[in-house]
């Protein structure tokens, strides 16, 4: 029996993925640190769409994270078909201003753990000369962005990472898909529900289930980058030409000054 393993999967667009996956058919192995909301969403999985949902409760962001994931499925008879990459974190601070163990968090998470996971199961799914793997980078991977320099950098590594890998993989069957969204409907970012519509509407914002659906289409069809989104599409193709010396100069205003000096 044939799986889709979704990290972070138990809220934001990483739930979004299993609902999409399960409504495929697929059955899902949930992969979070949030036991109780994991739980939930595995029992919604069997309840609306009749699959098997297992839900694995694991801290992504140690070392030996992916291994153990591995090791659960192996030893359990999972074949996991579909992997993916979803989990992820974003702190707003400058890099002085981070604690050390934060900076080792998100990167273990973004960049260890999605490096080894691709590592196990993509020798399996070579093997088998099938299998799919998406990987959530983000339109922040195209251009330094001060205040999350941390995360910018990782989802930078993970657009090289990823592009490599799909080289390596494709003429094996196994196709590598990379997820360049910008910024999702989330209450995250600190701004009124009436706010939260209108970005929405002007496209600035992303509702995390169209993101989830595009990623998962954009991955059947076997396309190597998708960028969600008119809005973000036009973020990245100005990041990709924009001198650094625009954004030294931007940083220079004197709001952005302020915020800099609190984060």
């Amino acid at each position: 029996m044939n799986y889709a393993l979704i990290t972070g999967a138990s809220s934001g667009i990483g739930r979004h993925y299993a609902t999409e996956m399960a409504a495929r058919g697929y059955n899902i192995i949930a992969v979070s640190n949030q036991p109780q909301e994991l739980d939930a969403t595995a029992e919604e999985l069997r309840r609306e769409y009749g699959v098997e949902a297992r839900s694995l409760c694991c801290d992504l962001a140690r070392e030996d994270a992916a291994l153990e994931i591995y090791n659960y499925t192996r030893s359990q008879g999972l074949e996991v078909e579909i992997l993916i990459c979803n989990a992820g974190m974003l702190l707003f601070s400058t890099l002085v201003n981070t604690a050390p163990e934060s900076l080792t968090k998100i990167i273990t998470l973004h960049c260890t753990t999605t490096t080894l996971l691709c590592r196990y199961y993509g020798q399996r799914m070579k093997e088998l000369r099938r299998g799919r793997i998406l990987i959530m980078s983000s339109s922040t991977a195209w251009l330094p962005y001060p205040t999350i320099s941390h995360y910018s950098a990782t989802k930078a590594y993970l657009k090289s990472f990823g592009s490599a890998l799909w080289y390596e993989l494709h003429r094996s069957g196994v196709s590598v898909t990379l997820l360049f969204p910008g910024a999702v409907d989330t209450p995250f970012y600190n701004l009124s529900d009436k706010l939260r519509r209108k970005f929405v509407l002007l496209g600035v914002m992303m509702r995390p289930e169209r993101i989830a659906r595009r990623g998962v289409r954009a991955m059947f069809r076997g396309r190597r980058r998708v960028t969600p989104g008119l809005f973000t599409k036009l973020v990245v193709a100005l990041c990709a030409i924009l001198p650094a010396r625009v954004l030294d100069l931007f940083l220079l205003l004197p709001p952005v000054k302020r915020l800099l000096q609190r984060v």
